[in-house]
């Protein structure tokens, strides 16, 4: 038998893929495990991957990424953020949001290096962080009550090991979105410390009902020590295309495209091209998306809100709901599984994303409004057979 690795053995499945893969089981699961959209890309960016294909380009590109697509990044930031990043410099193409992260990682990170990463966390960093031989450092409250995490806990867990901070605004699972006043504040410990900020914002596309989001990188000082990490995933519902990018200082940039040739090499040419069309400007390609997400949430909170002992509080921004499961006595792995089942409901137990979440599960609105209110019946009939 071939022994593999202890690094190997130090990252596990997530409880969401488990509780995904529970849910294969039946033919008639409502599935809400998954932050994976059902609404295909708009019909002209499928049009530009399959015109790639029938035109021969699917030949491999830059270690970077195709330059158009980097330049069409670099213009679509500067339109709509009003950010300025170099194309043949600063931006790299990824395999996904996910890769970029890993690949940031993998840059910056020397054994026994620590990365600060405030929960409710998306469970990847810290096993990314591990597989570069780091040491991932959760700040995670269990006492907290609202899903947040407190500055001074992040600025306390400091050491002299300590080599970057992971931040997710908008965050999943919570659908919170950092307050600019927050953000000010991580900037500051930031720069104090000489530390590297990776911000993931994927989900920045998705935001409600006025809601303001304020990226890291607009403020003083933080643009030569940001990482800004993006996908096309959540925007243009191409989560099977594998496309993100990577807006990063030079010196970040130039390795992560080394590192790439070993990993990856590039990211498939058609997906490329279809995020040309997408991010190019021509046309509003993620189209209705707010609007439609906007009308599930608004479902969904109402339907928990009729059920005992259940709560919720409407997200700012994701697709995700985290809906407050403490009056039933349960901790969020035996709720989902139980639930599963007993109504064959797919949730996310909230203990995924660290403990200050066991007392809530994920719900992700990713599915049509009929399944939602299906799924909210079957809750509702099973928190009534409780005891």
């Amino acid at each position: 038998m071939i022994e593999v690795s202890e690094l190997s053995k130090k990252v596990q499945p997530t409880l969401t893929r488990h509780l995904f893969n529970l849910a294969k089981a039946y033919d008639d699961v409502i599935d809400f495990t998954l932050g994976d959209p059902d609404i295909p890309p708009h019909q002209a960016i499928k049009d530009a991957g399959c015109l790639a294909i029938q035109q021969g380009k699917t030949r491999y590109s830059q270690n970077a990424g195709l330059l158009e697509l980097r330049q069409v990044i670099s213009s679509y930031y500067q339109r709509t953020e009003n950010l300025v990043y170099d194309p043949v410099s600063e931006i790299m193409v990824t395999v996904g949001a996910m890769e970029g992260l890993y690949l940031a990682l993998l840059s910056i990170l020397n054994p026994g290096d620590e990365v600060i990463i405030p929960a409710p966390y998306y469970v990847n960093y810290a096993q990314m962080t591990l597989m570069c031989h780091a040491t991932p450092v959760i700040i995670d409250d269990p006492t907290s009550k609202d899903l947040t995490f407190r500055v001074e806990d992040m600025e306390r867990a400091i050491t002299d090991k300590t080599k970057a901070i992971i931040i997710n605004t908008p965050s999943n699972p919570s659908g919170k979105i950092i307050p600019s006043q927050k953000i000010a504040e991580i900037a500051a410990i930031a720069k104090k410390h000489d530390l590297i900020v990776l911000s993931d914002e994927v989900y920045k596309c998705l935001i409600y009902d006025g809601s303001k989001f304020r990226s890291i990188v607009e403020e003083e000082g933080m643009r030569e020590r940001t990482i800004l990490i993006n996908s096309l995933s959540k925007e243009f519902c191409m989560t099977g295309w594998r496309i993100g990018y990577v807006l990063a200082p030079e010196e970040v940039i130039a390795t992560m495209t080394k590192l790439q040739e070993n990993i990856a090499a590039c990211v498939p040419l058609p997906s490329q091209y279809a995020a040309i069309k997408a991010l190019g400007g021509e046309a509003d390609y993620s189209g209705r998306m707010v609007e439609i997400f906007l009308k599930r949430r608004n479902l969904l909170v109402d339907g928990i809100s009729k059920i005992p002992r259940l709560a919720c509080s409407a997200p700012e921004a994701t697709f995700y709901l985290m809906v407050d499961i403490s009056a039933t006595g349960m901790t969020s792995e035996q709720f989902a599984v139980s639930l599963l089942k007993e109504a064959h409901v797919a949730v996310v137990p909230g203990i995924t994303y660290g403990k200050c979440c066991d007392s809530y599960v994920r719900i992700a609105f990713t599915l049509d409004e009929n399944k939602i209110k299906e799924g909210l019946q079957r809750i509702h009939s099973f928190i009534e057979r409780l005891v």
